[in-house]
């Protein structure tokens, strides 16, 4: 195969024998779109067949079609024509106009593929190489990533990332969060290994907000103390309630300093990871499953009991498993002290995990140099993204409990409000 051969292969848009299911898709989806926005004009229509003239003819129909625009989609570029309504009689009654929630205007690309932008750049491509890798996917001339416009798209996602790093946090009270430093394939200086740091946060109603992404220096205690103070002088007055986050972190140090009264949980993931690292692989499925039986116990007395058996088990032949357990048993238990109903999001930093799983590296930097606020706008947007699919923290019902003082022992509330109110 030569090389044009090769490359055309490689490009299904500009490929005529491309295959057939790839073109079913796709009409497929022209198909159910166009029938998707005839329901919403249909809808609208019906909403104001009242409005009539003398003559008792409607005043709100349709009036033919908007030209065709193309749409880069996951399924490839769509054609899409958007029926035109003859509505500006609505102006007179103060009722809205039509547009479409499926097709805004000016839409020339889906959300998804927006998101793969700051995945590319996280995963080591370069911004000339972008257009290549686009093209491979979706075609030549695909409307709205042309190397200009994804260079115009960076710089106003950085003025947005610059502007949010500066706002105010007066106004919300952040019950939880959840801390992790993400190293990525991404080298900003010569010499150093930077990563970026994450913090997460629950308010009081229990929305999961991106609180901070900053850069630092090996996750150090100084990295997370300058995060932490620079939190403080935006507004934030009120200790979060429960950390959870890496045992390795010099976060805790910080955080000891910062907010002594708040309480730590060692994320069970990264722990499980660690433990079961220092056993043969031919034991890791048993011990995984011991280590879960400590974490799910539905009560701290029974955890015990669990800890003393993986302790039993595994600490004559292998005591660097058994101590890397150990180090932080206290802390990998805190969660017994709060709403049973919280324990499977609290226990873990797996709202960090699965947002930056696909690009998360913790080996050495690839050759490939990135800008420290590039990188930093990239994980801003990827984060930004993934947010609107978080859903609310389970048992969010009793953070209003909590907050008044009430106290909890595995899970349940008893009577003796005695548990310390959060500081305001």
């Amino acid at each position: 195969m030569n090389k044009h051969s090769a490359q055309d292969a490689g490009n299904p848009a500009e490929n005529h024998h491309a295959s057939p299911l790839d073109e079913v898709v796709r009409t497929g989806a022209e198909r159910l779109l166009e029938k998707a926005v005839e329901m919403e004009v249909e809808s609208f229509l019906e909403r104001y067949q009242y409005l009539m003239d003398e003559e008792g003819r409607r005043l709100v129909v349709r009036n033919g079609r908007h030209r065709e625009r193309t749409i880069a989609t996951g399924a490839g570029p769509l054609k899409v024509r958007l029926p035109r309504v003859r509505d500006r009689v609505l102006e007179a009654h103060d009722e809205p106009r039509f547009k479409s929630n499926l097709i805004p205007p000016y839409l020339r690309r889906t959300r998804n593929l927006e998101e793969f932008i700051p995945f590319l750049y996280l995963k080591g491509v370069s911004t000339k190489d972008f257009t290549e890798v686009l093209e491979k996917l979706l075609g030549r001339e695909v409307p709205g990533f042309s190397a200009q416009q994804i260079c115009r798209m960076k710089e106003f996602w950085r003025e947005e990332y610059e502007d949010w790093a500066k706002r105010d946090l007066a106004i919300e009270r952040y019950v939880h969060w959840w801390v992790d430093g993400i190293h990525f394939n991404v080298r900003l200086e010569e010499d150093a290994r930077p990563c970026i740091l994450v913090v997460i946060a629950s308010r009081e109603d229990g929305t999961k907000e991106l609180l901070s992404v900053q850069d630092g220096f090996r996750e150090s205690k100084e990295s997370w103390r300058s995060l932490i103070r620079d939190l403080k002088r935006r507004g934030l007055k009120t200790s979060p309630r429960l950390v959870t986050g890496d045992g390795a972190l010099g976060f805790w140090s910080a955080l000891e300093e910062e907010f002594p009264e708040t309480q730590k949980q060692i994320c069970w993931v990264h722990k499980t990871a660690n433990v079961l690292d220092k056993l043969p692989r031919n034991l890791q499925p048993k011990a995984k499953t011991m280590l879960r039986d400590i974490y799910m116990a539905p009560s701290r007395k029974e955890a015990d009991r669990a800890f003393a058996y993986f302790v039993e088990e595994f600490s004559a032949k292998y005591p660097k498993a058994v101590k890397s357990l150990m180090d932080h048993r206290e802390n990998l238990l805190s969660f017994y002290g709060f709403p049973a109903e919280q324990w499977s999001s609290i226990r873990s930093t797996n709202v960090i995990e699965s947002t930056f799983a696909t690009v998360r590296h913790r080996t050495r930097q690839t050759k490939g140099c990135g800008t420290r606020l590039a990188t930093l706008t990239m994980v801003f947007k990827l984060a930004q993204c993934a947010q609107k699919r978080w859903q609310k923290m389970h048992g969010h019902e009793k953070i209003k409990d909590m907050i008044e003082g009430a106290r909890f022992v595995d899970g349940i509330r008893t009577e003796d409000g005695s548990e310390r109110k959060m500081t305001v």
